[in-house]
Parts: structure tokens; sequence; C-alpha cells
């Protein structure tokens, strides 16, 4: 039997146009409104016992309802407990009502608005990111920085990283510690330091050996760790205002490649910021100026600067792929969507060949490079074919996808010697090797085989390369 009165489900079902409410169907809903009320005042003892309070209050109710994703009320929440009223009409049941205050509609209207009540919320910001708290609003302000650090204590023993500020609180009249910022601070060797091998790296009338001396000392020299995040961010500075100074670069990838030879150095937090300078070195449309050259070449000077920078990504994947599953995948995405863009330059498409390469080793120019050798022959044998001012660069990309894919012979030759040496031994192998696509030999072959051939210099390379489009014919 339910504690709750049927009658009263009638009543409502009468005030929405229901009539004639069976008696069952008004027993059943009068147990589910009490198994409802005691749903709802179980949640809300809840709220009232974690806020250690012995008085349930109309928010627990309303914190209650919102957790049953239930509309909760709206226009009784106060700060002190209803008051209700006993009204008896006759012999019925007594009826409770909550008493509604007079209230002068005057003053009413007059009196200002109440400010919008807010929920409490949590979020979360940067105290100090390397030592260097940032300036957003959660943090002081310079001002008050300054401010701080007046009121810090100072003498010979006060630990000015560590110690702690009291300032007196107008409101409360009470004492507040107050910690100050904490900044990185180098000393003045450090500074003197990163000053001279700077200007020595970046000065184009130093003397190499000087500058040899500067990259020697960042290779080898310990305790710099402090300078890392400086050295860093240097690199991408003059990497992104340097682009038509070849010599700017070439400098830039040379102290990228002696921060990675310090074994003192831990740089894997670096790995993200170093990867843009070097793939801008590697795949960038104008490196340097249109008559930066190498004096003793015929070659432009910016391809020695892509061959160094796929050197450094290639030590990077090796380094740091292990750690970082995403690195390697987002690299070779890169390149290999600059390979092929046929809108994008020729010096891109050598920077993207080379990159493919020194990111997935052989395995890469397997996958990635020989099934697209049809379709990237479409973009190269014109320009070879035309006596025009592209020719040097097509013919320079003619040279990287060939030297690439020499390295699928030099594994050949590999596994050719290995087989010397056991015939079981090469077998296991030769089943652990995955081969060379067959569609891909067979692209290249009917379109590459006279021409590619034709274009190579020596003997030699039109032997292995007629060797590495008959091989598994």
């Amino acid at each position: 039997m339910s504690l709750w009165n049927g009658d009263t489900i009638k009543d409502v079902s009468e005030s929405v146009g229901v009539v004639n409410l069976n008696e069952d169907v008004a027993k059943n809903l009068a147990m589910d409104v009490e198994y409802r009320i005691h749903q709802v005042l179980q949640e809300a003892l809840k709220f009232m016992h974690h806020a250690r309070r012995t008085t349930l209050g109309t928010q627990d109710i309303s914190n209650a309802l919102r957790v049953l994703d239930v509309e909760p009320l709206y226009g009784y929440e106060s700060a002190r407990p209803l008051r209700f009223g006993e009204a008896s009409l006759g012999q019925a049941q007594p009826i409770f009502y909550v008493e509604d205050d007079e209230v002068d509609f005057e003053k009413l209207i007059n009196a200002p608005l109440p400010k919008v009540p807010r929920d409490v919320t949590f979020t979360g910001h940067w105290l100090a990111i390397e030592g260097v708290q940032p300036a957003i609003p959660q943090n002081p302000t310079p001002s008050e920085a300054a401010r701080l650090s007046e009121t810090t204590p100072k003498g010979a023993s006060c630990n000015t990283t560590l110690s702690i500020a009291s300032t007196l609180n107008p409101t409360t009249n009470e004492t507040v510690t107050i910690k100050p910022l904490v900044k990185h601070v180098l000393s003045k060797e450090l500074q003197l330091y990163f000053e001279r091998i700077s200007t020595s790296i970046t000065d184009e009338s130093t003397s190499d050996a000087i500058r040899n001396a500067a990259l020697a000392s960042l290779r080898k020299d310990p305790g710099l760790h402090q300078l890392l995040p400086y050295f860093v961010q240097f690199i991408s500075e003059k990497t992104t205002h340097g682009l038509r100074s070849l010599f700017t670069l070439t400098q830039m990838m040379s102290l990228t490649h002696a921060l990675l030879e310090n074994d003192s150095f831990f740089i894997e937090p670096y790995v993200s910021s170093l990867i843009p300078p070097i793939l801008t070195c590697l795949i960038g449309k104008h490196l340097g100026s249109s008559s930066s050259s190498d004096p003793h070449s015929q070659t432009p000077a910016h391809y020695a600067l892509r061959d160094l920078s796929a050197s450094l990504l290639k030590l990077v994947c090796k380094r740091f792929g292990d750690s970082s599953h995403t690195l390697k995948p987002r690299l070779t995405r890169t390149c290999l969507k600059h390979f092929l863009d046929p809108a994008k330059p020729l010096p891109t498409h050598y920077g993207s060949i080379i990159g493919l390469a020194a990111i997935g080793g052989r395995e890469a120019v397997r996958v990635l490079i020989l099934p697209n050798t049809n379709l990237y022959e479409k973009v190269i044998r014109p320009e070879i074919e035309d006596e025009g001012a592209r020719k040097s660069e097509a013919e320079m990309c003619l040279s990287a996808l060939v030297g690439v894919i020499k390295q699928l012979e030099e594994e050949e030759g590999e596994g050719g010697r290995r087989g010397e040496e056991g015939k079981g031994k090469m077998a296991s192998r030769r089943s652990c090797r995955a081969p060379v696509p067959k569609r891909s030999k067979r692209s290249l072959s009917e379109s590459w085989e006279n021409w590619s051939v034709r274009k190579c210099g020596s003997s030699g390379e039109r032997r292995w390369l007629k060797r590495l489009l008959k091989l598994g014919g």
C-alpha cells in the first residue's frame, strides 16, 4: 500500500483533463510518485551530508534533480528555511502552504537588480612555463610582481627562489603569505657564452676556425642545458627571418646538428620545435638568393643544404622515432604530400625524395617512391627534354630518385652476399624481407628503362639500374 494518497493523483489528472481515472492506475501512479520522491530525497541527503549540514535546503533538492536529469525547480532559492502554514477545510485533511511575505512594490521596483548567481567551476592555467610565468589574468601582473619583489626579504641567508613574502590583507587584517614569481635567471657567464656563440656562427666575417671551435664546444661541453631553450628559439627565429640567406640557413642546420650530438642535453622535449626549421631547409620553395651557388661546382648550393637537412631528419627519426610514435608518420606524410604535388617547384621535389629515404629508409623507397615513378615521370620528363632553365633542377630530381632507388640494389647485393654464407640463412632472410611490388617494377621498367638508364653517367650505374629493373622478373 502506498503512503501517497490516490485521491491526489485523481485531482491532478482531472486538472489536466483526464477524468474517470481507474483505481488501479491511480494506485500504481501513487506508488511511482512515492518511489520518485524517495529517490530525490536520497540524493538530496547525500548533498547535505557532503556539505556537513544537518538541515536539508532547497539547493540540495535542486542538485538532486539535476543529478537525476530532471529539470530543477525555479523560484525557491532561499538562504533561510521556508515557513509552512496550515489550513483546514471542513472535515478534509489539512493543507500546508508556503507563507508569502508582504512586499512593497515601490521598494521592489526601485531596488537594484541582484547579480546573476554563477555555478562553481574549475579551470586550469599555467603557473610557469620553462621557469617563466605567462601573462594571463590568473597570474600576477608585472606591477604586482615588482611590488612583491620589493617586499621579499633579502639577506645572505635568504634564498631568492624559495623566499616567501608576507603582506597584510587590508580587509581581514590577516597576514597572507605570497610566493614570488619564479624566473629563469642565467648567469653572466652563460649570457656571455650564448652571445659569443651566436655571433661567431651568424657573422660571415668570422673565420672558419672560430666557427668550427664554437660548434665543437656545443657538441662536447657539459653544463649548457640552461641555454638549450634559448638556442632552439634562436634557430627558429633565424630560419624564419633568414630564408634569403643561404649562409644563415646552413649555419642554423650546423647548430642543430651540434645540439643533437651533445649527450648532456635532454633534447627530447624540444624535438617538436626543431622539426619545423629542418623541414623548411629541406622542402622550402626558395632557399637563398638566385645567385647563391657553390664556387667549386655548377650545382646550386641550396641542394647541399637540403642534403644536410635530410641527414638531420634521419638522425632525429633514429633517436626519437621509438619514443614518439607519431613522429615518423607525420614527417612521412608531409614529404609524400610535397612529392606528389606537381604544383610544387622541383627543388621541393628533390627535398621530398631524399627526405622520404632518410625517414623510412629502403622500406619508404619501396612502398612510397617506386609505386609513384610512373606518375612522376609525367612531371619530370618534359623538363629534362626541354632545354629550359628548369632542366638542371629536373636532372637533380632524377639524380636524387636514382640515388634512393639504388638503396634497393644495395639491399639486394647484401642479400646475395649473405646467400653465399649459407642457403638456409638466405631463405630465412628472404622470407623476412618484403619484395619490391611487381606493379612498381613493371611501371618503372616500361616508362623509365631506356630513358633513365640513358641519363646515368657511368657504365656501373647503367648496370645496377638494369639489374634493379630485372629484379623479381
